[in-house]
């Protein structure tokens, strides 16, 4: 079996007497959607914080491309390829379009963001920012204020910004929260085509995306994974129907 790009062993992260994580071990293959669903407060965010470096696991480990980064920071896991959009938009509302993708790719360099009004004459960087830019639909908006675009066009600009780092794995955050039904469609058609580039480990609430997309998901409840399968396993599994998905599955 081809070696996982990401995987944790037995993350285990506790606030006080509440444990978020519990012995959790997951991997994310070459070329998959891998999903991870479960209820509000099953402790998502809290896993993906691990994974991205926000936060430090009390027990386990995190590898990414065959090193342990457990105690490696976030920008160190960015500038080894490990992309993350935001279910909160994390972008600066009063840059341009092409501003913060520019960011993102001084960011995946290792440069100062505050050096941000040189790096823009900079010819690769601009570049790099508005081949992102195009990739996503977003080239003709490159000189709107982030502030005047809509939900959708925000939603797609994290996965240009994210792009710019030259992603080897994507970790993404309820890409399509707050979209309706055909920003959620646009987006889970560009999503399917962007696995062959890099794969994502995908936190989504749209249960149609989710099975639209995923090789294979993650049942979390309570800090627990309780199931991992393929969709038909994931739906066909009582404890997964009975945990979370109800009439979903």
């Amino acid at each position: 079996m081809t070696d996982p790009v990401l995987a944790t062993h037995g993350l285990t992260k506790s606030f006080g007497a509440v444990r978020a994580s519990e012995d959790v071990s997951l991997d994310l293959r070459p070329g998959e959607i891998h999903a991870v669903i479960g209820p509000n407060g099953a402790g998502k965010s809290t896993l993906i914080a691990q994974i991205c470096g926000g936060l430090t696991p009390d027990a386990g480990r995190i590898e990414f491309l065959g090193r342990d980064v457990t105690a490696q920071p976030t920008r160190a896991r960015a500038r080894m390829g490990l992309a993350r959009t935001f279910q909160i938009s994390a972008l600066a509302m009063e840059d341009t379009v092409l501003q913060n993708a520019t960011l993102g790719a001084l960011g995946a360099r290792g440069g100062a963001l505050g050096l941000l009004r040189p790096a823009l004459s900079q010819r690769d960087l601009h570049d790099t920012a508005m081949t992102a830019l195009e990739r996503v639909g977003l080239a003709d908006h490159a000189a709107t204020i982030t502030a005047e675009l809509s939900h959708g066009q925000r939603r797609q600009l994290e996965v240009a910004v994210a792009l710019t780092l030259r992603p080897r794995a994507f970790v993404m955050d309820e890409p399509m929260a707050g979209m309706g039904t055909e920003g959620s469609r646009r987006m889970t058609g560009f999503l399917d085509g962007l696995r062959d580039e890099a794969p994502i480990l995908l936190v989504e609430h749209d249960m149609d995306a989710v099975f639209a997309l995923a090789d294979r998901l993650s049942v979390l409840v309570y800090g627990r994974i309780i199931a991992t399968g393929t969709v038909e396993e994931i739906r066909a599994n009582r404890d997964v129907r009975t945990a979370y998905l109800g009439d979903e599955a």
